[in-house]
This record gives structure tokens, sequence and C-alpha cells, in this order.
């Protein structure tokens, strides 16, 4: 029906999803023993064997690899995730109007005016519903003179966005999370941008000061911490909203209730600096104050004017706020660039200010980095660091043209950079995370060990709380002293792993993964 939302039974395919660990670690240990299965060895062969018999056709490598675990997506822009057909429906139910000369939803004044037509018409209009999924994402588009892939990506946000009743938050959260359980992932870092409207305005008012630590203060004293509540209320609504949806609690519950969501605070970095540090400022505020925004990061095209040229001080005012907000946690866009996009010393090095002058514990995109001055050097720091890189290929390839050889991923895994794959803006590039693993094997021929240590390492970085499973970083093999004594995804943990688990929510996801990685094994 025009407008109504696609059944879940349709748009996304039901997986079996245990609870997690802790939600009924007591049942788990009454359990009944199941019948002995083969060790947990030949298990992992015979699914690397059919992982490889599987490589030969790319359609049953895609049925593989929508079924294996994946744990975590930790660079998903929302709401660049949400798929332009969800854009229309919202758009039709709010009654807004489509600008035929842009493509952008815009309300009416009451009603549609001249060069408008009513966002519902798309419904019987299936050139205009075409129309709109081609101007809110990446389908079809092919490069014209003056209009790349980068200029069509950046486009579309203010297109579907900026009109939109945030009234639906909880349908996109939905909608995300019933993607992702379909693919066997467990917990996702959503990029959000809440309202900084007042932060923004009495930024202005104050003017600029190269004294940071004066002009936190002038804007804490003009009450900036006002808009940290209403982005708490936000969330609360929209996280509320998406558990009804889903029927969290009920006996009926949807597998997407299985899937933890954690924020990070976006900030806008193509605006004046005051606005820019103001809004961080605000980012690290909301995230001292709710740990469900576990951090911040920083977006907008990293090759824009300002981006450009304030690159340095941006760097600088993370720097200077992580000093006074240590538990904030840190992601940053850097190195999204590619020769001829900028200057040859625009390249010079955004990745390093973002280690060194930011303490940034990731990188997404780190497309430059062979650009970067002395980037064997770069390329050892991060080892040495544990920063890990937030790879997308698919958004690196329409954005940037960079891919295959081109693109730095091999580089990144030769010097044991961590690195974890993403999909960035799965909405606008009209893809899955499944979508990314297929391309990364068929691209760089990984065996099965390295999809794995893709998985692990994502989780490995996540933001969650708590201590990792794991005795030494980057390194799947030991167990953290508590838990080194059990099979790691065993279903009833020692008394000492059961308790390290039960305060360490990081650990807790990762014991998570390696029983999917079990039960994903034991069916080959």
């Amino acid at each position: 029906m025009p407008g109504e939302k696609f059944p879940r039974n349709c748009l996304i395919a039901r997986v079996s999803a245990a609870a997690l660990l802790f939600g009924g670690l007591a049942a788990h240990a009454q359990a009944p023993k199941k019948a002995p299965v083969a060790n947990s060895a030949s298990a992992e062969q015979r699914t690397a064997q059919a992982y490889e018999a599987a490589r030969q056709n790319p359609l049953e490598l895609e049925a593989f690899l929508r079924r294996m675990p994946k744990a975590t997506d930790l660079h998903y822009h929302f709401p660049g995730g949400i798929y332009a057909e969800s854009w229309i429906r919202d758009a039709a139910a709010d009654g807004l109007c489509v600008d035929l000369a842009t493509h952008a939803f815009v309300k009416p004044p009451p009603a549609c005016g001249a060069g408008q037509a009513p966002a519902a018409q798309a419904f019987t209009d299936q050139h205009l519903y075409d129309t709109l999924i081609n101007a809110f994402s990446m389908r079809s588009f092919v490069p014209t003179p003056g209009w790349s892939g980068h200029d069509q990506f950046f486009s579309t946000f203010d297109r579907f966005y900026g009109a939109i009743n945030q009234k639906h938050a909880g349908e996109w959260l939905d909608e995300v999370a019933s993607r992702a359980a379909a693919q066997n992932e467990q917990y996702l870092e959503l990029m959000d941008t809440p309202d900084f409207g007042h932060a923004a305005k009495i930024a202005y008012q104050i003017g600029w000061k190269d004294d940071l630590g004066q002009l936190r203060e002038a804007l804490l004293a003009r009450g900036l911490r006002d808009e940290v509540a209403p982005a708490r209320a936000r969330l609360d609504a929209m996280e509320a909203s998406r558990s009804k949806i889903e029927r969290c609690g009920t006996p009926d519950e949807s597998s997407a209730c299985k899937i933890k969501f954690l924020y990070l605070y976006q900030i806008l970095r193509g605006f004046p600096k005051e606005q820019v540090f103001a809004q961080t400022l605000l980012g690290f505020e909301t995230a001292a104050a709710d740990p469900r925004f576990v951090g911040i990061n920083y977006v907008m095209p990293e090759d824009g004017t300002i981006s450009m040229a304030d690159y340095a001080l941006h760097m600088k005012i993370v720097g200077f706020l992580h000093g006074l907000y240590p538990k904030v946690r840190i992601s940053l866009h850097a190195g999204e660039l590619a020769p001829g996009l900028v200057p040859p010393e625009g390249l010079c090095c955004h990745i390093r200010l973002a280690l060194e002058e930011a303490h940034a514990e990731r990188i997404g995109h780190g497309v430059d980095v062979m650009h970067e001055d002395r980037p064997y050097d770069l390329l050892k720091e991060m080892a040495a660091k544990h920063v890990m890189v937030e790879i997308n290929l698919t958004s690196n390839d329409g954005i940037l043209g960079i891919s295959g050889k081109d693109h730095p991923f091999p580089v990144y895994r030769k010097y044991h950079v961590p690195v974890a794959l993403s999909t960035d803006d799965e909405g606008v590039s009209r893809i899955d995370l499944t979508h990314e693993y297929t391309r990364a094997a068929e691209t760089y021929a990984l065996n099965y060990a390295d999809l794995k240590q893709l998985v692990r390492t994502g989780l490995e970085h996540a933001f969650l709380p708590g201590a990792s499973l794991w005795r030494e970083p980057d390194a799947f093999t030991r167990a953290a002293t508590p838990c080194a004594a059990d099979s790691a995804g065993a279903v009833k943990p020692s008394p000492s792993c059961a308790a390290f688990l039960q305060e360490n929510e990081r650990a807790q996801q990762q014991w998570e993964l390696e029983r999917r990685f079990r039960e994903f094994e034991e069916g080959f």
C-alpha cells in the first residue's frame, strides 16, 4: 500500500538469535547437556573448506558471508544508513512536497506550490519514485562532466533529511537493527547529530577566542549545557519507539531487539571555527553526561574549504577537550582524501594529526595514508598504538574513485595496523555489511582466518565499556586470566570467567561472538 512500511518478513530475512550471554546465564547454566560435537578446530577447518568452495561463485560467497558472524559495524552514519524507500514513505506520511527541480523534500505552506509535487505522488508515479531513489543514493549514478561520485554522495543528505519529522527516528533505528540482525551482527556505533542550534547561536555571539579555555568557560556560562538534556530525551524517545516496534521484552520479540546500539556524537566541521568548537564542546559534554554517547567524531567532506583550512585547529580543539574529558572516546574521519581531490601538500598529515594531536583511537577511512609525510613511520606508529582503521571499500570507490590495488587496505594489513570493515552510509551506497565482506573477500583473496581476524578486530576496538576478553591487544589466541582455562564462547563459563564477563560489557560481546562462531562452524 502507498506509504506502508514493508512487512518485516519481506524486507528483512529472519535469523536465529540466541539471547546474549548475561540475559540468561542462569538458564544456560541449567540447560541439559548436548551431545558432543566435533572439536572446534575441525569445525573451523570444515568451515574454511566450505568458504573456499563458496568463493568459486559470487552468489554462494555472498550467501556464506551473510550467515557468518560479523559482530559489528563501527563506522555507520545515522541517518545515512537508511534506504531511500524509507525516506519516501516517511515524507508521504508527513505530507511533505518534492521540489521537482532539486528533488529535495520541502514542507508545504500549507499546499505544494508551483514546481512541487506531493511526496505521496511517488507511490503512483513510478518515474518520480525512481528519480527520488536515485537522488537520495548512489543508485544508477554515472559521473558526468562537473558532477562526480563525491558530489552526488554528499548532495544526497540535504535532499532527504532536513524536512523529515524526527518522530520517525525509532523506525529508522528498527530498520538499522533489523538489517544488522539479518546479517548476524551484534553491535553498532551510530554517528548521530543531536540539535545544537543554541550552542551555535551563543558561539557566534561570543565570537572566536584563541584561548580555548576561556572560550569554553564563556560558552558554558551562556548555557551551552542546556542542549544536553534534549539530546538525551531524543535518544530516550527513539529507543522507546524502536523497542515498541520490535516488541522487545515480549514472547514475540523481534531478533532485532538483540542488536546493541551505542552512539558517537557527530560534529560538523565545515562551519566557522567558533561553531565547530561549540559543537565539539557540546559533544564532549553530552558524552560525559550520557553513557550511550560513547565518543565523538568529525563529519562533512574532509576536502571542503573550511575542513582543509582549519584541520590542524580542529585537531587541536579535540586534543584540548580530550584533556578535560579523558573518558570520552575519539574516532575521527581522517585521510578521506585522494590525489587530485586536493593539492599534493593537502595529503601531508591529516591521519598523523588525528593520532598525535587529537588522540584518535580509531581512524575512519585513512585512504591517503601512503601520501602522508613519512608513511612507513606512520604505519608503524599506528600498529604500535593499536589504532584501528575503519575500512569503507564501497564508499571509498564511489566518493574518491579508490579501489582494488589503489586502496591501502592490504598495506594496513601488511604492516599489522588493525582494520575492520564497515559500511559508512549503507543507505546512500545501497549496500550492507555483507556486501563489504564479499567485496573484500573477492578483491583481496582473503581466507576464512582473515575474515575472522577482521570480525574480531572490530569488537576489540569497539567503544564498549569494560576490558577485552583477550589478554593482548589484537591477538585473539589467549583469553584474559579469569577466562584462560575456558573455551571461549562456551555455554557455561567458569565462575571466575562468568564474573569477569558480567563486569565487562566488551568482553561479554566478544564471548557472544565466539559462541556465534562456534554455532556457525558446527553447521559445516
